[in-house]
């Protein structure tokens, strides 16, 4: 084993062992470092911290490469569908035509809400934010349905548990978007595929016949497939944090949907939309935008461009561009927000500020326009990316479940506080 040594002060002070995973990627070990020499590392973010070993998404930022289960998102974003891609990430392999029928059958079976979580949406204020009811309820389902037991006959437990998290996971989203328009709920129905579905409890109307739209129902798949997974992102190390606890896969997963929900992670497509309308509504031109955007005292930002990882252009982004321009010939109609965002991409794409800082457009920049264009509203932006990254968190749950190395998450800290002091008597002080 090749190993890589510490110096402190021109004197070596530990040896620490050097990794190398299936891409060639190198890792220092640094598990033992505390225990052997009292000290820790210091990684606010954890942006150079690797917490764990996965086989679930590789991703290349430098290189603009994102790869679920070894396969490109490009090819599976054009030859699946979000049912098959989330098979992928639970199972590791794509299913055949057995395994794709019967997952879409237990889809279908575990569909329906339990009767008495009907009463739930019910008393939620009608101002609620969409992604509180998909957490509150998420995990309310743990007080209605089994746990996970993979004691007795692991694999049947795990279909049986992620099949109705994924399914109903689906059915509360709808529901909630129907609560706050002040409309009925629309019960799964077994004619429609996954996203076919869930279009249709969404927008449904018992006065004018509706169908899904197949050009929707095509974009949805995609939306889901590109959101399904992105490595040890926020959301997705919470989920892993919270499972080391042994908490159960339903709290996992909500703790997951709170840490989308904040405006720098899942909530940055519903930023995006809010910064394009401001430019529209205030008059602004895109120039001006951009001169705003450069100004460190001015409080306006460009939203959608830049990302934590990504380096160069989003792969999940030239998807979405590409998407949001099908979706929006099939309306027949021009969107203004379009228009401003793909002048803002342009100025981006050529302007060396934001060249040097590496700030292109990520995914975020055009799903909150397909959404939008699909007839979905703002506030349900998240709750989207929710239902994609949901097969994702949910093999990285089961992924830990499994692994022999996974401890507890417990960071250390830099303590910088007050050293000590003493208690002065209260009639002293």
């Amino acid at each position: 084993m090749k190993k890589a040594k510490l110096y402190i002060d021109d004197q070596e002070v530990y040896e620490i062992p050097v990794l190398e995973d299936n891409m060639k990627g190198i890792s220092l070990d640094i598990r033992n470092i505390r225990k052997d020499t009292g000290m820790i590392t210091y990684d606010p973010g954890f942006g150079n911290t690797g917490s764990c070993q996965s086989a679930i998404t590789y991703l290349d930022g430098e290189k603009g490469i994102l790869q679920y289960r070894g396969y490109p998102i490009e090819e599976l974003v054009e030859e699946c569908d979000f049912v098959e891609v989330a098979y992928l990430l639970i199972h590791g392999a794509l299913p055949d035509a057995k395994e794709r029928y019967k997952y879409q059958e237990l889809l279908n079976q575990h569909s329906m809400l339990h009767v008495d979580m009907l009463d739930f949406f019910r008393k939620y204020p009608d101002h609620t934010h969409p992604m509180s009811i998909l957490a509150a309820m998420g995990v309310s389902l743990s007080a209605f349905y089994p746990e996970i037991n993979l004691e007795e006959d692991p694999e049947a437990q795990m279909d049986l548990t992620v099949t109705r998290l994924l399914s109903k996971m689906r059915t509360i989203a709808a529901f909630t978007y129907r609560k706050l328009i002040g409309a009925e709920f629309v019960n799964p129905s077994y004619q429609y595929s996954y996203c076919a579905n869930f279009l249709n409890m969404m927008f449904h109307s018992p006065v004018r016949e509706y169908t899904p739209n197949p050009v929707h129902v095509r974009a949805l798949n995609k939306l889901l497939i590109l959101h399904a997974d992105h490595e040890q992102n926020c959301s997705t190390t919470a989920v892993r944090l919270i499972g080391s606890s042994e908490a159960n896969l339903y709290a996992a997963v909500s703790a997951g949907i709170c840490a989308l929900w904040g405006p720098r992670h899942g909530g940055a497509n519903q930023a995006v939309i809010e910064m394009l309308e401001q430019i529209r509504d205030d008059g602004i031109t895109v120039d001006e935008a951009v001169k705003k955007a450069k100004d460190k005292d001015d409080p306006f930002r460009l939203m959608g461009f830049g990302h934590r990882v990504y380096k160069t252009y989003d792969p999940r982004a030239r998807i979405a561009r590409k998407l949001c321009a099908e979706v929006l010939e099939d309306l027949g109609e021009s969107d203004q927000l379009l228009e401003i965002a793909i002048e803002l991409e342009q100025h981006a794409l050529n302007d060396e500020y934001f060249i040097e800082r590496n700030l292109y457009p990520n995914v975020d920049f055009y799903t909150g326009i397909i959404f939008r264009a699909m007839g979905i509203p703002t506030n349900m932006f998240t709750v989207m990316f929710a239902l994609g990254r949901l097969p994702g968190w949910i093999a990285h749950y089961l992924e830990w479940n499994h692994d022999p190395y996974e401890k507890i998450g417990r960071p250390r800290q830099l303590y910088t506080g007050p050293t000590v002091r003493h208690v002065i008597p209260l009639e002293e002080r």
